[in-house]
C-alpha cells in the first residue's frame, strides 16, 4: 500500500499529523498532493511540549515537515479493498496467455496486413515477399541454407546463385 493512496483515500476523514518539530495537528483532511502537502480543516494544533492548544479553521502543512501521520483503521481497510479490486480488474483485463485481439497468433496485432506469419526476426533484409519465408527463414527459396527470401538475404551486392 502506497502512502499517497492512503492519503487520497482518507480525504474528508479525521487525521493526526505530527511534524518533525513536535507539533501536532488534528483535523479533517481536505486535500493532499504528490509531495504530501496537506490541507486540513477544523484543526486543533498542539505545541511541541503539549501545554498550548490552538483551534484553526484551516491550515496547510508542507509535506517535508511531516514526521508521521495517523489515520483511522477503517481507511487502511478501504485502501486494501481498493487495491484488491484493482488487482482483480487488471488481471481480468490483461492478455496473459492469449492473443491480444486481431493479428497473428503471437498477439502482435495487425501491423502489416499480410505479415501475420512473421515470427522472431522476420521482416529484416531487403525486398521479397514477407509471406513466403517469414523473413529470415530456413526455406529452400534461393540463396543457400539460410536464404531469407527470394533475393538471398545477403545484404547489398551479394552474389546470387
Amino acid at each position: 500500500m502506497l502512502p499517497l493512496s492512503l492519503l487520497t483515500t482518507s480525504q474528508t476523514h479525521p487525521i493526526l499529523v505530527e511534524l518533525k518539530n513536535g507539533e501536532t495537528f488534528n483535523g479533517h483532511l481536505v486535500n493532499c498532493d504528490n509531495w504530501m502537502n496537506l490541507t486540513l480543516r477544523e484543526v486543533i494544533q498542539t505545541s511541541a511540549d503539549g501545554d498550548r492548544f490552538w483551534r484553526l479553521t484551516e491550515c496547510y502543512i508542507r509535506g517535508n515537515t511531516i514526521k508521521y501521520l495517523r489515520v483511522p483503521d477503517e481507511i487502511i481497510d478501504m485502501v486494501k479493498e481498493e487495491a484488491n479490486r484493482q488487482r482483480l480488474t487488471s488481471a481480468r483485463n490483461s492478455n496473459r496467455g492469449g492473443s491480444g485481439g486481431g493479428g497473428d497468433s503471437q498477439g502482435r496485432g495487425n501491423y502489416h496486413q499480410g505479415g501475420g506469419d512473421r515470427g522472431r526476426g522476420g521482416g529484416r533484409g531487403r525486398g521479397g515477399d514477407h509471406n513466403k519465408s517469414g523473413g529470415r527463414g530456413y526455406s529452400n527459396d534461393r540463396g543457400g541454407a539460410r536464404g531469407g527470401g527470394p533475393r538471398g538475404g545477403r545484404g547489398r551486392g551479394g552474389s546470387q546463385s
